[in-house]
């Protein structure tokens, strides 16, 4: 048996009378709540969900990591720095790399005054630089053979600075000041 439409309409007429204005915004607040909490709560549950499931991944790869079961990529350039690390001299050595330039300066005749010294750590690359001023005196090829003495037997050695001069045009021995850095490993 079938109900007639005008009759459903009327039971649902009557039954929004007897609600009243109260009841249908109260219904209304229901609805328009459980549409809020469809568009904006589910999709946040979801990737909650999924940050979860991204964060179970991560430490599933820190533990084989640790265990040794996953080796980490190493970038070329770290590779490259941890490779020049390992050929450079210790920062322990640095006062036998400095007897070396005395060394260097003795066997060419040249005076070196005495110098300044600051030992520090470059930033970027984390390894040990040790910097150096020295005033220097000598005719011009005894300065340039040190020079590249120092550069050929200290490569870890950075010249960065050589000042030069005469305080007579006719002198053939000259004051100079030379800059340089030599790079070392911190171990």
């Amino acid at each position: 048996m079938r109900v007639p439409e005008s009759i459903s309409r009327l039971i649902i007429q009557e039954q929004l009378h007897r609600i009243g204005p109260v009841g249908l915004a109260a219904a209304a607040v229901a609805v328009l709540a459980a549409g809020v909490a469809l568009a904006g709560v589910l999709p946040q549950w979801q990737a909650l969900r999924e940050l979860r499931a991204t964060e179970a991944d991560a430490s599933a790869q820190v533990e084989r990591v640790k265990r040794g079961e996953l080796k980490i990529a190493v970038k070329p350039e770290q590779q490259a720095l941890d490779s020049l690390r390992q050929q450079l001299p210790g920062q322990p050595e640095a006062s036998e790399l400095i007897e070396r330039l005395y060394q260097l300066a003795s066997a060419e005749r040249i005076n070196l005054a005495r110098g300044e010294y600051a030992l520090g750590v470059d930033p970027k690359t984390q390894l040990a630089r040790y910097q150096i001023v020295l005033p220097v005196r000598g005719s011009y090829p005894q300065i340039r053979s040190f020079l590249r003495g120092l550069l050929g037997q200290l490569p870890t050695l950075v010249l960065e600075d050589l000042e030069l001069q005469r305080k007579r045009i006719g002198d053939s021995e000259l004051n100079g000041r030379l800059r340089m850095t030599l790079y070392l490993s911190r171990s």
